[in-house]
């Protein structure tokens, strides 16, 4: 018996007795992988935004307070994961939501007028410049934690 195999049958005997279902948490299994992946951009923008406010917002303001607002929804849904319970999960579901609709509104106006933006935002082009990362988060998000509620 492996240790995660050994630490989930003790949570099975504990919850057995407090007499509540078990049921895996959001970040377990493919959950933690987005916890993981959530976790590293929040780091990423948070300190890229924080880094470019603080000495070059002058320079393209509008992308980087597009940037700051991308660490901050990342940094919700992270916390939102780890939290879990359903009120979380559905907090977290609202706000995948929020991410997938800015990043298809970013991506697209950097496209189509790329101007606007003198420097990239983590959402410009719909996230190319992180392997477009930021476009299949949010989906692989929703996927995920709608499963988990029909669970």
């Amino acid at each position: 018996m492996t240790s995660g195999e050994a630490a989930l049958a003790e949570h099975t005997v504990v919850a057995s007795r407090v007499g509540g279902p078990v049921r895996p948490g959001l970040r377990s299994g493919p959950g933690l992988l987005l916890v993981t992946l959530y976790m590293i951009f929040t780091v990423g923008a948070t300190s890229r935004s924080v880094y470019q406010l603080a000495t070059r917002f002058d320079e393209a303001p509008l992308a980087y307070l597009l940037s700051a607002v991308a660490a901050l929804v990342y940094a919700f849904i992270t916390f939102s994961l780890v939290l879990g319970g359903e009120t979380a999960r559905r907090l977290a579901f609202g706000c995948c939501i929020a991410e997938l609709a800015g990043v298809l509104t970013v991506g697209t106006w950097t496209v189509v007028d790329p101007a606007a933006f003198p420097d990239a935002t983590v959402w410009s082009e719909y996230g190319m410049g992180y392997v477009f990362l930021p476009l299949v988060l949010p989906v692989t998000g929703l996927v995920w934690l709608r499963r988990q509620r029909m669970r």
